[in-house]
This record gives structure tokens, sequence and C-alpha cells, in this order.
């Protein structure tokens, strides 16, 4: 087998956990595709005859291309976390990978790529990490390269890199843990919906944490959607308004936690992921971005409009 069959070969099988990777690095599906293309682009130009370990190669490869991206991008990604989680514009949830209700429980690709899936409370804190510091974070504690690989990236000493993976992981140990138990998730989040539905203030309260967070995109086309509301009582007050929204319910699980999709009769409204932790709901991602709403959603919660 020629050193380019065996690239060939190893990029194939390991193409789902660079795609993995990036979409961790980038927080979009789109971008993580461009970048996983770029990685290959970039690998099939070089020699590989002496790379031992082309897994590991290749996965620097990925590392090396997400950081050229990360870095290209506007102030917008490379906010502090303390600025991030204080804006009131410029907010973007991560791309959600949503699976149905009913996929989750018929198909078990579906149930295992919910089981995977990294949560979007994770994937913001992720957002908000410096580019070097998500690098050296994601690589050596998701992905397991030694630090030694990642200072090349970086282009740093070992020891710096080690040091910016630390930083990380304080800032990450900051996101909420979905509840394990996926029955405690949908009986939190039915709750909160059948009390928006009643119109029962104190049974909402009941179910939100006393520092609960909603964070909702909108994009370009529904900047008006665009929040931050931190509280029981205002997240509350807000849920009481859209109780028009109700029969457009579809439960869902949002990277791997429990959710709902709000498709009406001309097409998506939004996606909610909510973050349960012993039984109350602890942060809400929203996404109201039509055209982001149209790619991401599956065409079962599409359908039936």
């Amino acid at each position: 087998m020629t050193a380019t069959t065996e690239l060939e070969h190893a990029f194939t099988a390991l193409q789902p956990l660079l795609r993995s990777l990036a979409y961790r690095m980038l927080g979009s599906f789109s971008d993580a595709d461009d970048a996983v293309q770029e990685t290959w682009l970039s690998a099939s130009r070089a020699d590989v005859s002496d790379v031992r370990n082309l897994d590991a190669w290749l996965t620097t490869v990925a590392g090396r291309v997400c950081l050229m991206m990360l870095r290209s991008r506007r102030t917008r990604d490379a906010v502090s976390l303390d600025a991030e989680l204080g804006a009131t514009d410029g907010i973007r949830v991560p791309d959600a990978a949503i699976v149905s209700d009913a996929s989750l429980h018929s198909s078990p690709d579906a149930a295992a790529a919910a089981s995977e899936s990294v949560g979007l409370a994770m994937l913001i804190v992720l957002q908000a990490l410096k580019p070097d510091e998500r690098l050296a974070f994601v690589l050596h504690d998701t992905f397991a390269l030694p630090f030694d690989d990642i200072a090349q990236i970086l282009e740093v000493t070992p020891a710096s890199a080690r040091q910016l993976a630390s930083r990380a992981r304080a800032k990450v140990r900051t996101a909420p843990a979905p509840d394990p138990d996926r029955r405690r998730q949908r009986a939190a989040v039915d709750a909160f919906f059948a009390a928006a539905r009643d119109g029962d203030f104190d049974a909402l309260l009941k179910v939100l944490h006393p520092q609960v967070m909603l964070r909702s995109d909108g994009g370009e086309l529904r900047a008006s959607a665009t929040a931050i509301i931190r509280g029981p009582r205002a997240i509350a007050s807000q849920a009481m308004m859209f109780t028009s929204f109700s029969p457009y319910r579809k439960d869902a699980w949002i990277n791997g936690a429990a959710g709902v999709a709000i498709v009406g009769p001309h097409g998506p409204i939004s996606v909610m992921a909510f973050t349960v932790v012993d039984s109350v709901i602890v942060e809400i991602q929203v996404l109201a971005d039509p055209e982001r709403l149209a790619a991401l959603l599956p065409g079962d919660l599409l359908g039936d409009r």
C-alpha cells in the first residue's frame, strides 16, 4: 500500500472524528465541513512517507485548520466569557444536532448521535474561549492529543499549551451538565410548557432555577428575537406570552438534551434546548434564525405542517 493510499484510508476512517473536533471548535456544521475538507486538501499535499501515526497527524492538521478559521473570525467569537454572557447583541447559539422524539426511540443511530453530542451549554462556553484556549482544551481533554503536539500547532511551549488548557478547563466547568436521566429532563420540560399553557406563574417559577438564563438567537432575519434573559420571573413572564405556540410544539432532543421544535403552518419558528439539573431548568437556548432552522431541522419535524 502506498503512502497516499494509506493516507486516504486513514482520512476516510477518521473523518467522523475530525468533523466532531471541528464542530466543537467552530460551533457550526457548515464550518466544520469546510474545515474537514481543508484538512484533506492540506494533508493530500503533504509528504506523509515518514508519518508514523496518521490519525494523530491528521488530528493536528485539522486542529491547525480550525485554529486558523477561529483566528480569522470577527471579535464576536474572540470575546471573553464574561463579556459574552453579558452581551445583548452578537449572541450566537451554536448549530444544534436535532433529533425528533420519535427518531430517538426508533432509530439506534439517532439514539447514539444524541448520546454522543456535546451539549449546547458546553458549546457556548467553548465558543466564548479564546481560540488558543479552545484548541488546547478540545485537542487534549476531548481527543487526548499530547501537549507536545498541541504546542507545535500553537507555536508555544508544551508548558504554555498545558496552561491554556487548564484555563479553558476552569471556564468549561461553569457549564451545567444535564441530568443523565432523559425522563427527568423531559418531565421538567413538560412541566414548563404545561404551566405556561395553563397560565400558572407559580408553577413556572418552581421548575426554573433561581439563576436560570435564557439565550435566544434570531439571526439577521429575526434580530428582535436575539436576547439574553436572566432570572425565573423574567423568563416565566416571557413564557406566558408565547402560549399560542403550544399547538405547534414537537418534542425533540437537542444535542442530546430535552427540547422542543416549534413548527408553525408556514415553517419553523424556533428550537428550544433545555439544560435540566436536579429536575429544574438552569438554561434555555433558543434558536430562532429561520435560515439555520430550515437547514438543521430533520424532515420528520419539518413535515406535517
